[in-house]
């Protein structure tokens, strides 16, 4: 089977496509004939060496997957040979064949294509985690999304409004903005041209309730000032490259809170939680409310360009790589 490989800590161009050995799995695992993986922004940071986990050489990028269960391990009980699933491996997927612990691999509802079924856990996962877990974001209030465009914003815009939440989107171009309209955004930022806190005061009349942050840099202080009484901040991640110094005073002064978004670790330790809001997130698409947009599809040997594209900020929604 072919797979692209990191052999050692570098930019996207550095990865080589080449072919292994048949995957087999441990009594516990299962081994996966990979349809679809999403690209997602750890992804760039894993194979630099920049994330949270750093895998032993060779590996392959690539945390969240979709595909047909190839083979099982013994004591493998509630998967059968055949089965679609949809699995969360960390890493491994930019290949034709991906071996993960069962317990990170799902059935997929009958009705979710593969691409879908890759691109869902890591945006919408996070951000429905964000938005409910640990913002607990309630029914009128206003939400503010920073890189609403991207992977986990518009997956936060999409929710929110599922939410019953008024949302303002905040991005770098017109274009971007226009997806997020399509969306159900009530507002629509150019940070790129408009004083972020200026136009937050023209949206909202006062501030907002909640900030979902998934850029840093620049744009994080104005937004933590423009949040209400009791308002939450939540801290998503940091694809500006710049984690803010941010005046916590301000925190003080607003009774706010500074919360941390940690999916993967909270998927981890709380496993049954995190099944719940899966249970639910499928719900949402069922019904059609819940539209994972899928920008653009590359193959196993495109996909160096994916993860530039990703590194370069110019995604909208999600990327997928299609073995």
């Amino acid at each position: 089977m072919k797979a692209l490989l990191c052999k050692q800590y570098g930019p996207p161009e550095s990865l080589v496509v080449e072919e292994l050995s048949a995957l087999h799995p441990q009594k516990n695992q299962v081994v996966i004939a990979v349809k679809a993986c999403g690209v997602n922004f750890p992804d760039t940071l894993i194979i630099q060496g920049k994330y949270q986990f750093k895998p032993p050489f060779p590996f392959s990028p690539g945390g969240e997957a979709a595909g047909v269960v190839k083979e099982l391990g013994e004591e493998v009980k509630h998967l059968k040979v055949g089965d679609n699933v949809f699995a969360m491996p960390g890493w491994g997927g930019f290949a034709e064949e991906l071996v993960v612990d069962a317990n990170r691999a799902f059935r997929m509802p009958p009705s979710m294509d593969y691409n879908v079924a890759a691109s869902l856990m890591y945006t919408y996962g996070t951000s429905y985690h964000a938005l409910k877990d640990r913002a607990q974001l309630k029914a009128g209030e206003t939400l503010l999304v920073l890189g609403a465009a991207g992977g986990v914003g518009l997956a936060a815009v999409n929710l929110g409004k599922i939410m019953g939440a008024k949302v303002i989107a905040a991005a770098s171009s017109d274009e971007k903005l226009a997806l997020c309209k399509e969306y159900g955004a009530d507002g629509l930022i150019n940070y790129s041209k408009e004083d972020l806190r200026e136009s937050l005061k023209t949206f909202t009349g006062g501030g907002v309730d909640v900030v979902y942050d998934p850029v840093g840099g620049s744009y994080a202080e104005p937004a933590l000032r423009a949040l209400n009484w009791k308002g939450r901040y939540l801290v998503v991640g940091f694809a500006a490259g710049q984690i803010p110094a941010l005046p916590f005073n301000l925190a003080l002064l607003k009774g706010s809170a500074i919360v941390g978004v940690f999916w993967g670790a909270f998927a981890e330790k709380e496993p049954k939680a995190n099944f719940q809001n899966i249970t639910e997130l499928f719900e949402f698409y069922q019904k059609g409310t819940l539209k994972p947009y899928i920008q653009k599809t590359y193959s196993l040997a495109e996909a160096p360009q994916a993860l530039n594209d990703m590194l370069e900020r110019r995604v909208m929604g999600k990327l997928v790589v299609t073995p």
